[in-house]
């Protein structure tokens, strides 16, 4: 009877304590629908907002102001605790961990700092998601993407050419490392002539601010990770091309640099921790005045990755060194480092509503952290996309990067996408080279061959060019044919190609080949008062229509081509100065032939007998001719022939 009664007790407080919970949670939720009175008496929170219903139910809030590390902060928020508070080295800065449960609801609410005899406040917001995760759709091998330097592009609004209060002021258009004006709004407005070259996705260099005192145009040198510089526009500039291109099915790929930020940078000035980026002592010993030779650079030693036998002094070399002098080198060793940097990343995706992160010299960060960053953002956004810039000519350390490549020292990144630098290089050496046993289209050919070592070839990102080297038209020493050829073969591939703005309009570096002003020359046409426009076709010369109007035939001839999205891929060794690779599935076969010979040529058709098409007839995307696939075929014109069995 008395085990009876203990257990009908243990029920009855069981229950009230129930009872009491659930009335806590529901005074807790009354709560949040309360009005609050906003006040913003912290200089900086970061990340500025969150959402609610995130996997990771974790947050972390830098929080920067004066003496603030002997505050104690708390939340009155449903749903939101403050799990842990952590000091700094300096005394104004503190770390607040937060989770964010499934009960926590959209909405603002204040965080009360309690400072020795003072109180602070400070109102956060958790706003709702405006889509599932998985929606986020990452670019993949269907899209082709335009890599775009906004400075250079298009200047929609004069009026922010030059910011008052910013450390570099003014625009010299004839100067190729000062700003020239190109903005957000610039992008915005062409988005019709991007959608109707053919191309779905965008890759803008990066738009947040630069405050540096020379060269801030270029994007790489951040001084706020949650900023759009002012130059370009603003955050909800930056919103609207997003969603302006997400209604023309166009993707926004993000320029994001977990490696370094600019020596202007808000933090520099007073560091959190005496580990916050890499040589710091070397820094801070000489902040006001400073000694370069103090400075330790990187080696840029990217084998060092994964060489078996590297030192360990060629290893930090590698990963610690700075970047250059007005790019300090980022510790993502430090545990509030990397938080913020993976946090800033998801910010921005979720903000946006991004279609890809492209992540600036990817082998320099630590690489255990880079494979924690890239699985914090795929685990989260399961179908979202990431590339990395793996700047080398061999493929295997492209394919080191790749996610579930077989490494053998365990390693894996997390990494969907690499650069394929070492094909970029094939394919201008292949057709610029004479033609011999081992120069020419022979490096197409075993270029391709290579594929074996990725685990998924067209997840990786092949380009002509981009915006740190010579333009292809330059590298093919002025060769229309050339260049058109180059376009096509990336175009083809099975890979995810990337194109650069201008490669269209034949854009040149001829008078100093490789030099970055040169390169990231503006874009005919984006500037009021242009004798030449790109966009219109006015003032363009026959060569550069003839280049633009290929260049378009050939992309909207892809956008909607599953042969070449995700079709079979074989190619047959190059003969007589030709190479010729098919694509193909069940419903199309596509047909890219490329040529060399200066005289016509005749070309023996049954050699290529394996892929079925004798007696079918093919159309000619570039002409519009029909061509039956018979015994042989004459090359009468020297580049690049596209033909598909699909005649409409």
């Amino acid at each position: 009877m008395k085990t009876l009664t203990n257990i009908i007790m243990i029920s009855v407080l069981f229950f009230m304590v129930s009872c009491k919970d659930q009335s806590q949670d529901q005074t807790d939720l009354e709560a949040t629908n309360e009005p609050i009175t906003e006040r913003s008496d912290i200089n900086k929170v970061e990340p500025p907002y969150w959402w609610t219903g995130f996997n990771n139910t974790k947050l972390q809030l830098l929080v920067k102001h004066p003496n603030i590390k002997a505050a104690e902060p708390s939340i009155t928020h449903s749903g939101v605790s403050i799990e842990k508070v952590h000091t700094a080295d300096s005394p104004n800065y503190l770390f607040i961990d937060l989770n964010i449960s499934d009960r926590a609801k959209a909405g603002k609410f204040n965080i009360t700092f309690k400072l020795n005899d003072e109180e602070l406040v400070q109102t956060y917001e958790l706003k709702t998601r405006e889509k599932a995760a998985e929606d986020f759709i990452g670019f993949d091998s269907s899209d082709a993407i335009y890599l775009i330097t906004p400075d250079r592009y298009a200047n929609a609004d004069p009026n922010n050419d030059s910011v008052e209060g910013l450390l570099e002021q003014g625009t010299d258009r004839t100067h190729g490392y000062k700003r020239h004006g190109g903005d957000i709004q610039g992008i915005t407005n062409h988005l019709d002539y991007i959608d109707d070259m053919g191309y779905t996705a965008i890759w803008s260099s990066p738009l947040l601010i630069n405050d540096m005192k020379e060269g801030s145009y270029h994007g790489y040198a951040m001084t706020d990770y949650y900023r759009v510089d002012p130059r370009f526009g603003s955050f909800e500039d930056y919103r609207e091309l997003a969603d302006k291109a997400r209604e023309r099915g166009i993707k926004i790929i993000m320029d994001q640099v977990a490696n370094h930020c600019g020596l202007e940078h808000w933090w520099m000035k007073d560091l959190p921790f005496k580990d916050w980026v890499n040589f710091q002592e070397n820094y801070e010993a000489n902040i006001d005045n400073w000694n370069w030779e103090t400075t330790k650079f990187s080696n840029h030693r990217r084998t060092t990755n994964q060489d078996i036998y590297a030192s360990d002094t060629d290893k930090q070399g590698m990963t610690d060194g700075w970047f250059v002098d007005a790019m300090p080198d980022l510790n993502q060793r430090n545990p509030f480092m990397a938080t913020y940097i993976i946090q800033n990343s998801i910010w921005w995706i979720e903000a946006l509503g991004l279609g890809g992160i492209r992540q600036d010299t990817y082998p320099y960060p630590d690489k255990d952290f880079m494979s924690d960053w890239a699985g914090a953002i795929m685990t989260e956004y399961p179908n979202f996309n990431i590339v990395g810039e793996e700047w080398s000519y061999n493929p295997l350390l492209i394919a080191y990067w790749q996610e579930g490549n077989q490494n053998s020292d365990g390693y894996d990144s997390n990494l969907k996408s690499s650069m394929d630098f070492a094909m970029q290089q094939n394919i201008t050496d292949g057709l610029k080279e004479e033609e011999a046993w081992n120069t020419g289209l022979v490096k197409l050919y075993e270029g391709l061959a290579n594929d074996f070592v990725y685990p998924s070839p067209k997840d990786i990102m092949v380009f002509n060019d981009n915006h740190d080297m010579s333009r292809i038209f330059t590298q093919l020493n002025g060769d229309v044919t050339m260049a058109k050829t180059a376009v096509a073969h990336v175009l083809m591939l099975p890979r995810t190609p990337q194109l650069y703005y201008g490669t269209e309009i034949l854009m040149q570096d001829f008078a100093n080949p490789g030099d970055h002003g040169l390169i990231r020359t503006d874009f005919a046409g984006g500037w009021a008062g242009d004798a030449v426009n790109a966009f219109t076709g006015e003032g363009l010369t026959e060569d550069q229509k003839g280049m633009q109007d290929f260049v378009k035939r050939v992309l909207n001839f892809r956008k909607n081509n599953k042969a070449i999205h995700e079709g079979e891929t074989k190619h047959f060794a190059p003969l007589d100065g030709t190479y010729i690779l098919f694509r193909y599935n069940d419903d199309e076969t596509v047909v890219h032939i490329i040529n060399k010979n200066d005289n016509p040529y005749t070309l023996d058709l049954k050699r290529y007998d394996e892929m079925g098409l004798n007696g079918k007839t093919l159309k000619n995307i570039i002409t519009g001719e029909d061509v039956v696939w018979g015994d042989e075929m004459t090359l009468t014109e020297k580049g690049s022939y596209i033909l598909t069995t699909k005649l409409n």
